[in-house]
């Protein structure tokens, strides 16, 4: 029962998704396609790690061309769907509303429902033994953790993010100072020194 248990567990963990970080530059748009089934579930989650005010706009649309979820300048959503249609939906990442600020967009696209981790599992009639509803506890208990660390994954490379572009703006804020300081200086020892030179009278005139 043990060895079932955890092989029921390591398969639950791998299960189909895809995760992509992609640079979308300004003014840009990027798409991805996927063809899938009818009533097959998937889930889009999304967030901008870097870039301008770290807001994207995101739309989903259907085989017939449907608009099926669209979101304007967001920092991060998540967009569940069964599908109605077989063929192939679209989503897609647009930066066109930013002239000057490039994006990092992180999403993750998961396709399928969650096989049960227990054979039958759906169709019994009796209730879990004390290992199979503790081999159940852990599944959801690892779920929890791996979406912890995907959440704080991308919080800390969003802070990295913000911290590199703060002290870079210290850093060009401090050489303005700096050259700033050197200009008022040296007009400061010019204005002074003009108090104190001697002005000698010039030298013609008429003479008797």
């Amino acid at each position: 029962v043990r060895a079932l248990c955890l092989a029921a567990l390591l398969g639950a963990l791998g299960a189909s998704g895809t995760e992509l970080t992609l640079e979308l530059p300004d003014s840009d748009r990027r798409c991805f396609h996927q063809e899938l089934e009818s009533g097959i579930k998937f889930t889009l989650d999304y967030q901008v790690i870097s870039g301008g005010h770290y807001d994207v706009d995101c739309y989903v649309e259907d085989p017939n061309g449907k608009t099926i979820y669209q979101e304007t300048k967001k920092q991060y959503d998540s967009f569940p769907h069964r599908t109605e249609v077989k063929g192939v939906y679209t989503f897609c990442f647009s930066n066109e509303f930013s002239t000057f600020s490039h994006k990092i967009v992180y999403f993750d696209f998961q396709v399928g429902d969650e096989p049960p981790i227990l054979p039958d599992m759906n169709n019994r009639v009796t209730a879990l033994t004390q290992m199979e509803s503790a081999c159940v506890t852990i599944h959801e208990m690892l779920n929890s953790v791996i979406d912890s660390q995907t959440h704080y994954r991308l919080r800390e490379a969003q802070d990295r993010s913000r911290a590199e572009e703060l002290n870079g703006r210290v850093s060009y804020w401090s050489v303005g100072e700096t050259i700033i300081l050197f200009v008022v200086s040296i007009g400061q020892v010019m204005l002074l020194k003009s108090f104190f030179t001697e002005k000698r009278p010039g030298s013609g005139g008429t003479s008797t």
